[in-house]
């Protein structure tokens, strides 16, 4: 039994992932963004009956939530716990308050104490969440700007039966994304049939699409369907549209603009129900100015065109998706899931990735075959990068584990750390400080726990509760 729908707001998707697992495990219905534009950006917000969200998120604040929110309660969550804080954001309206790290049993009493001063309503009808936070989009990963747009429109054109032409670069993806129209569509059911232009001979390419009859040309021993009437009732994808033959152009128009095909040898036209997708990394526009690509089939194609960003233009993207393969390349192999040292995540954002995201993969499959320990290098994934990496530089010191190497201005590493972090923490998530100091969020908390424990030995009046 459904006990409510609930919205997480959390950057950390460890902590999403914990939460929303606990909360299902409950018999509450789960989604989640990772800020409050996404937030904003992918739901309705009427439609939840709690929102849990993080104080501190990239962008605008979790207090944000409760103007969003136009009466929906939001329980605040935060690892900064304060009276200050907790008091502030009673008063702007937060339903309640909870600090992080918080006890399982204690979030959930929370939530159930927050539902059952809800009024009862009526049972929801289910509707199935396309577009989510931490898994993108029917499997595509992103979270960036560009690709919160891309998602949007994806959720708006797929139940359409109109024509969609993707553009990007080779491995940006266009086949997912193709896929992911196909599968929220009104044709799921049906076929979909995916043809690469590029990779069929164009002796054989109107063959292949139209199919043929049988004597129709030499070797055709007998009649064959094509790939356009076999996909009659779903999807029809075409990468690399861009390849296709005028001949085979021009009998495609027809199939777009009359619903019907004929196959070659054949003196009879027969319908079909087909959705077309198209792909192509090449500039459509430019190539029928040309001549080399039909004008009016580019603008057949074209009713609603999606672009694809480039892995260099996603920002924070790459390292979230170089997680999710390295765990999805481990699982493969059947191995632990490795670790990134800091300078193979600096590495990752500073290559820039012309084979995009099928290029990154196979640079992660190399380094986890090639590493001799669980710990993925610059050297492992074969990156030719001059990474900046000043924090990453081993001790030097013989003289015990707390000696560190010395940046160019005299600071020692740990100082230089310690200095950024004290600085910064008030106005960026523990998320951002790892990124700005080319370190993962694990080896952050590692390196405040290791900073607590020498000023506890010291007996430093810093506060521990600022580095935990």
């Amino acid at each position: 039994m459904n006990q409510g729908n609930i919205l997480i707001v959390e950057d950390e998707e460890i902590i999403r992932a914990s939460l929303k697992r606990l909360l299902e495990r409950n018999h509450y219905s789960v989604s989640e963004a990772g800020s409050v534009h996404e937030a904003e950006l992918s739901y309705t917000l009427k439609e939840f009956d709690l929102i849990i969200s993080d104080l501190r998120l990239p962008g605008s604040p979790g207090t944000e939530m409760i103007n969003l929110a136009e009466g929906i309660p939001v329980l605040i969550m935060t690892s900064y716990a304060s009276l200050n804080s907790a008091v502030s954001t009673m008063k702007m309206g937060a339903v309640d308050y909870i600090a992080k790290p918080f006890d399982h049993s204690e979030m959930l009493e929370r939530v159930a104490a927050i539902m059952a001063r809800k009024p009862a309503s009526p049972d929801k009808s289910t509707e199935e969440v396309i577009c989510d936070a931490g898994s993108g989009y029917s499997g595509i990963l992103g979270q960036c700007d560009a690709m919160k747009l891309l998602f949007k429109r994806i959720r708006k054109v797929a139940p359409t039966d109109a024509t969609v032409l993707i553009q990007g670069e080779s491995g940006t993806g266009k086949e997912l994304v193709a896929r992911a129209l196909h599968e929220n569509s009104r044709r799921s059911n049906g076929p979909m049939i995916s043809v690469n232009c590029a990779a069929i001979p164009e002796t054989l390419i109107e063959s292949e699409l139209f199919g043929h009859e049988k004597g129709s040309f030499t070797g055709a021993t007998a009649a064959r369907t094509g790939l356009i009437e076999a996909a009659n009732g779903g999807t029809l994808f075409l990468d690399e549209i861009g390849e296709l033959p005028l001949e085979a152009q021009a009998r495609l128009l027809r199939v777009l603009q009359e619903g019907e095909i004929r196959r070659v040898g054949s003196v009879h036209s027969q319908k079909v129900d087909v959705r077309l997708i198209a792909a192509t990394h090449r500039n459509l526009r430019k190539l029928s100015g040309s001549g080399e690509f039909r004008e009016d089939l580019y603008y057949r194609l074209k009713v609603v065109e999606l672009r694809i960003p480039a892995l260099r233009e996603r920002g924070n993207d790459v390292l979230m998706l170089a997680e999710k393969l390295l765990e999805k390349v481990c699982n493969k192999m059947e191995l632990e899931v490795y670790s990134y040292s800091p300078e193979a995540m600096a590495a990752i954002c500073q290559h820039q990735w012309p084979g995009n995201v099928r290029e990154l993969e196979h640079a992660i499959e190399r380094a986890v075959i090639l590493c001799d320990d669980d710990i993925i290098t610059p050297e492992t994934l074969d990156l030719d990068v001059h990474v900046k990496s000043t924090l990453f530089r081993a001790d030097t010191g013989n003289g015990g584990s707390d000696n560190v190497a010395e940046t160019q201005d005299g600071l020692s590493l740990e100082d230089y750390f310690q200095r950024f972090v004290l600085e910064h923490q008030d106005q960026m998530t523990e998320t951002e400080l790892a990124q700005k100091l080319g370190i993962s969020r694990k080896t952050l908390w590692e390196r405040r726990q290791r900073l607590a424990r020498i000023f506890h030995k010291q007996g430093s009046s810093l506060c521990q509760g600022a580095w935990i």
